[in-house]
Formats: C-alpha cells, structure tokens, sequence
C-alpha cells in the first residue's frame, strides 16, 4: 500500500458484549482519529446479527471488546466476507479470549503463568493444597468483568457463585503479590512497559474505567534486566496463542522481578487514555500514527495474499 493512500474503513463498535460502553468510546475515538489523517469511515455497530458492511469497504477497524468482537466470531465472518481486517486472526482471538486455553498455551510454551484451577459449579469445594488470598475469573470474558477476589476461605461459595454468573466455567489463579504491568506489542514487538498502581483496593472493572482511580507509569521503573524479562514474557505468550499485528498482555512482576502472565488481550483498549495508546506514545507513535499502523498491518496482509 502506498503511503497516504486514503481508504475506505469502517470501524465496527459497540456490539452485543459487556464491554459494549468501552468498545463506543473506543471505536469513536479510533474513527474520529482516521478521519483526521483523510479517510472516509463508517461506523458499524453489529448489535443486530444481521449486520452488513458498507459497500467499497478497503478494511475492517476492530474496536469490539469482549464476547462476539474478541472472542473470535466477528473475525470469521469478516474472513468468509474476504475483507483485510485488524487485528489477530479467529483462532489467536479464540485462545486468548479464553483464559484456560490461554494458560496452558503459555505453560506448553515455557511462558511463566501464576497456578490455576478450573470450575464450572457453585457448589465445589475450596480446593486441596491451597491458601487464600486467589482470584476467579470468568473464563470467557474481558476487562475485569465478573472479577472475584478471595481473601478468606469463607467468601469462596459466594464469589464463585457470582463469577459463574458470567460464563459457564471460572478460573481459580494464585493472587500474585507484586507490581502490575501491562506490554503493548505492536508489529511483533514490544512498546515500554506500563506500570498500573490503583489508588484504592484492587483494579477491577471499576477502577480500570473511573477517571482518576489508577495511576500510569510508562514507561514502567524497572532496571534494564527486569524489563527486558517483563517484555521477553509478553511476547513469549503473544507468540503461544498464535498472535498476529498487535495486542497488550498483562503482566505481574514478583519482588524478586519474576514476571508471571495473566492474560492476552487481542483488541484492547484504544481510548486516547487507554494503555496500549499511552504504551505506543512513550515509544514515540502518536495515537493517530498507532491506528493507521493497525491498518496498514492489516492491508499488508491482504496485499500479500
């Protein structure tokens, strides 16, 4: 593709997920943004299943979150539709939307992850050879929702009983005491770590989208070592899911500068403020500059088929 060459895009935001407020701000934000560099955009929001595409559309922004837009759906009706499209394929979204699949891609794989359980009912017992604090998670979803922490035994029937409200199976993981972080891997490689410090309790749904709750650190105060091991391990589970163009993995980082992966996240958060932009800026690329790069990753792609 030539450079500058203006194109036809349309964004696709919204959706029928959870996520849908986060992927409008998201997808609004990325339109206004390839407008600014002289490209006609559509916006598309596929809350109706029966949803087509503008005509000439040149390629798909994805600014979907969450289930239908992350889990790998969207991505297989765009591949039958034979149109470029950003982002990792349908089967990289499928693994890494699904946090069990994810972990044991990246234990196949080498890539330090924290010690995990599955379950798919309310009325399991607190596991054997375990201590709290641990954390549940719904297995198929994103951004935090139906998040749980347990810190006593006690609370363990009630938080599994409302992670389980979220999908059909709930991951059990370690609570890892240390700093969060979080890498933007862009065309392959690593953007400056983002250190994330939430001003009270822990980063959950609401404080990852309360203005003000989290602090950012980017890029992230860690010696050259441990930051080379924090972004060695982000591309270690990029690479164990099959990734492709972009996405921000989330990382803890131990006292001892151990990194142990959460999660993959193929379309992040692209808000002006959201941490992969924020990632991208500290390496120097502008917001506008990150979303025409998804783009043109995506037609080289299709150029070269």
């Amino acid at each position: 593709m030539s450079a500058g060459k203006k194109l036809n895009i349309t964004v696709m935001l919204g959706g029928p997920s959870a996520e849908r407020e986060v992927s409008l701000r998201t997808g609004a934000a990325a339109a206004n943004s390839l407008r600014s560099l002289g490209h006609s955009v559509n916006e598309l929001d596929p809350v109706n299943p029966t949803w087509t595409l503008p005509p000439a559309t040149d390629v798909v922004f994805l600014a979907l979150h969450g289930t239908y837009g992350e889990d790998g759906t969207v991505q297989d009706q765009l591949e039958k539709l034979g149109v470029p499209y950003t982002g990792c394929d349908p089967e990289a979204s499928r693994l890494a939307f699904d946090k069990v699949l994810t972990k044991q891609r990246c234990v196949a794989a080498g890539v330090p992850t924290a010690k995990f359980e599955v379950f798919d009912s309310a009325s399991a017992s607190w596991p054997l050879g375990w201590q709290p604090p641990a954390i549940l998670k719904p297995v198929r979803q994103g951004s935090s929702v139906g998040l749980q922490f347990v810190d006593r035994v006690e609370q363990w029937h009630e938080a599994l009983a409302e992670a389980l409200r979220f999908d059909s199976q709930v991951l059990m993981e370690e609570k890892i005491v240390g700093r969060e972080t979080t890498v933007g891997i862009l065309d392959g490689k690593a953007l400056p770590v983002v250190e994330v410090r939430v001003k009270q309790g822990e980063f959950d749904y609401k404080n990852k989208y309360t203005p003000g709750a989290s602090e950012h650190f980017c890029p992230a105060d860690f010696d050259s070592e441990t930051t080379k091991r924090i972004q060695d391990a982000a591309i270690g589970a990029f690479h164990a899911i099959g990734g492709r163009d972009y996405a921000r993995v989330d990382v803890m980082v131990r006292p001892n500068g151990d990194p142990i992966v959460l999660e993959v996240n193929t379309l992040p958060g692209m808000t002006e403020t959201s941490l992969l932009p924020e990632a991208a800026a500290a390496a120097g690329i502008g917001y506008a500059q990150l979303c025409q790069t998804m783009i043109d990753l995506a037609m080289r792609r299709a150029s070269s088929k």
